[in-house]
């Protein structure tokens, strides 16, 4: 690791007093979640449909069995626990330092670790309602049914996430967008930046400490006072 990088972060950090951090799928692999756009992410393994297909409004529609056979197998993993990125976000946000917490992941480890300030883009697998009377439902009712889960009225259930060809949530959104613009530091982390509206947050951030931390180069590295690609748990392992 460069540590004339992480030195110069150190103090970013530490002169901070309003952080926002933003993080993509890199955030949750390090605690065992696979992302999508790696060579073992789940955009690269075989099913009868490409996973960017099974996650979509019009596919949970038209094929709800198949639907639930990928988000029972590869989206609702067991056992896993926040690691130390999300366990700093959430001490930072204890210290006073934390602005907020804005995530593009769907399995509520921030939560776990303690992170209260959150702007959840895509929503939460832990949420779940039926499509027809709303009425919710919790991640241990999807995990104990088998096929399509269905309420007490007999409508769907279907996660609380955004799914493809849907919208991000405006009030999320636009708290999210309060907060970057308010912010002294931003730290990117574990995203290539290629998923839109998310990563077009990036330019309401108006202040020069925009830190880029990922294993591979984004579109935005060149806009960024810091880069570094680098695993996100050997960096905030270190601060």
């Amino acid at each position: 690791m460069d540590t004339k990088k992480l030195q110069a972060l150190k103090k970013m950090v530490d002169e901070a007093r309003k952080i926002v951090f933003f993080g993509g799928a890199g955030v949750s692999t390090e605690s065992g979640i696979p992302d999508f756009r790696s060579q073992d992410g789940l955009y690269r393994q075989q099913y009868k449909y490409p996973p960017e297909t099974i996650i979509s409004h019009s596919f949970l529609l038209s094929q709800p069995e198949e639907f639930y056979r990928f988000y029972r197998d590869k989206m609702l993993p067991q056992g896993i626990e926040p690691n130390v990125t999300h366990r700093v976000v959430a001490k930072w946000e204890r210290q006073g330092k934390l602005l907020a917490c804005i995530t593009q992941n769907i399995d509520d480890l921030h939560e776990k670790a303690g992170t209260k300030r959150l702007y959840k883009l895509h929503g939460s697998t832990a949420v779940n309602y039926c499509m027809r009377c709303r009425k919710p439902y919790d991640v241990g009712y999807i995990l104990a049914t088998t096929g399509v889960p269905r309420c007490t009225c007999g409508g769907m259930i279907r996660p609380d996430v955004v799914l493809y060809e849907e919208n991000l949530n405006e009030e999320v959104v636009s708290g999210a967008i309060a907060a970057i613009e308010e912010a002294d530091l931003m730290l990117v982390c574990g995203t290539s930046l290629v998923v839109y509206p998310a990563a077009g947050m990036l330019q309401y951030f108006g202040g020069d400490r925009l830190v880029l931390i990922n294993r591979t180069s984004t579109p935005y590295d060149g806009y960024a006072s810091l880069v570094l690609h680098e695993s996100l748990g050997e960096v905030f392992g270190a601060l």
